[in-house]
């Protein structure tokens, strides 16, 4: 598919990409646009718009890593302006945001569509859907230099509106590779009020990670408060949390230090994590593109993984929900929480502080060994390092107030 798309993207003017979620579709699109920057030009030329701010923090994850040497920012929703504001003093040439944001900073005169020769609508269909269609209108009214649009999509035929100017693209359709090894399994509730069938079941299914999902965020919180109560630990996620919130609780999720996150549809789509085992709809999905996004979650990347669909026993399921395998649970104790916790430390990029100078600073004042340190997320003002849980106090004991990089440092659980 990479390959695939490489080739068109390079070719063509207009690039069209299905691919089901955990793919790859953000190197399939990078790479090729990468080759076509201008390394002399101090100005964004290529801009990717994207649904959520927590896609946005990703695709500038992996540009990052990538250390191609082009400058590359990420603006959204949800954090204070001024800080693009300062980021933006000196022109990317990559430039990822969300659409509102972005629209803000094209008005405020912020940044400059001048350059701009790539546009990129990652998860385009989702944008639409959530209600971004005016602000991704007035922004490709604003750029008049496109030399290549490039659309992708986890959807099979996406309605692509007349402002995206698509006259003849080349289509790129992974989506009959889709999840080869998910299996869909019915756990019946003999009650309305589905939560003590969920704590049975996440009993039943252990430590393993794994996504509960519910229609509302309303439901989140009665479900979180359940789940407490029953001493199972999560985390949760959904549109009207804080976005600091939202994105430490992906954070702890990523690196281990939480294995259950109770989420809305947001997180079924744009979310990169790997090795969830299974995913749980608490609620049944209105839809069969919920259902699809949800159950791409799991088994990515050939790795096997399950979908449980809890269903009150009077329920009808929806006519996309085929499965007739039916799981009978297994009493079995409360999952343990994580042996991990996860610190966060008060310098970033913008401090020149590396990973390594990161676990550098946790063998040599913390006493760590490197067994004992997990993933570490490098953000441009802070870091968040995983360790084992039993550890955390000494370390944090050690560390905080310490100087790395000449930097006086804050070191404190999340």
């Amino acid at each position: 598919m990479q390959l695939k798309a490489g080739n068109a993207i390079r070719s063509s003017e207009e690039t069209i990409l299905l691919s089901p979620t955990g793919t790859g579709k953000t190197l399939a699109f990078l790479l090729p646009v990468i080759e076509q920057l201008d390394i002399s030009l101090e100005a964004v030329q290529c801009l990717i718009l994207v649904p959520s701010r927590e896609l946005a923090i990703q695709i500038e994850q992996v540009a990052r890593e990538m250390g191609t040497g082009y400058k590359i920012n990420a603006v959204y929703g949800g954090r204070q302006i001024i800080k693009d504001k300062a980021e933006l003093k000196q022109n990317p040439a990559i430039l990822i945001g969300t659409p509102g944001r972005v629209a803000d900073h094209i008005r405020r005169n912020t940044v400059s569509t001048q350059n701009i020769k790539v546009l990129v609508l990652d998860e385009f269909d989702k944008s639409l859907e959530i209600g971004f269609e005016k602000e991704m209108s007035e922004i490709t009214e604003s750029l008049h230099g496109l030399t290549r649009k490039i659309l992708t999509s986890a959807t099979d035929d996406p309605n692509i509106p007349d402002f995206v100017g698509i006259i003849n693209p080349h289509i790129i359709n992974h989506l009959h590779e889709g999840v080869k090894d998910l299996s869909i399994k019915i756990v019946s509730s003999p009650v309305k009020d589905k939560l003590d069938t969920l704590v049975e079941l996440l009993c039943h299914l252990g430590n393993k990670p794994g996504i509960v999902f519910c229609n509302y965020r309303e439901s989140i919180q009665r479900v979180s408060d359940h789940l407490k109560h029953n001493n199972i630990s999560h985390e949760c996620f959904y549109g009207g949390m804080e976005q600091k919130d939202r994105e430490r609780s992906l954070i702890k999720f990523r690196n281990g230090s939480s294995n259950l996150l109770l989420a809305t549809d947001l997180a079924a789509r744009g979310i990169d994590i790997q090795e969830i085992r299974f995913i749980i709809h608490y609620h049944l999905p209105l839809r069969s593109q919920e259902f699809t996004h949800r159950n791409g979650r799991t088994a990515r990347m050939h790795n096997d993984g399950a979908a449980y669909v809890i269903k009150w026993k009077e329920e009808e399921l929806p006519e996309f929900i085929t499965s007739s395998e039916e799981e009978l649970l297994i009493s079995k104790a409360t999952p343990k929480p994580s042996a991990w916790t996860t610190l966060f430390i008060s310098g970033g990029r913008k401090d020149k502080i590396s990973k390594g100078d990161i676990v550098g600073l946790l063998i040599k004042q913390g006493e760590l060994n490197k067994d004992q340190i997990g993933i570490i997320e490098l953000k441009q003002d802070c870091a968040f390092v995983a360790v084992h849980k039993k550890l955390s106090k000494k370390v944090i004991a050690k560390t905080n107030n310490s100087r790395l990089k000449k930097k006086k440092i804050r070191v404190y659980e999340v």
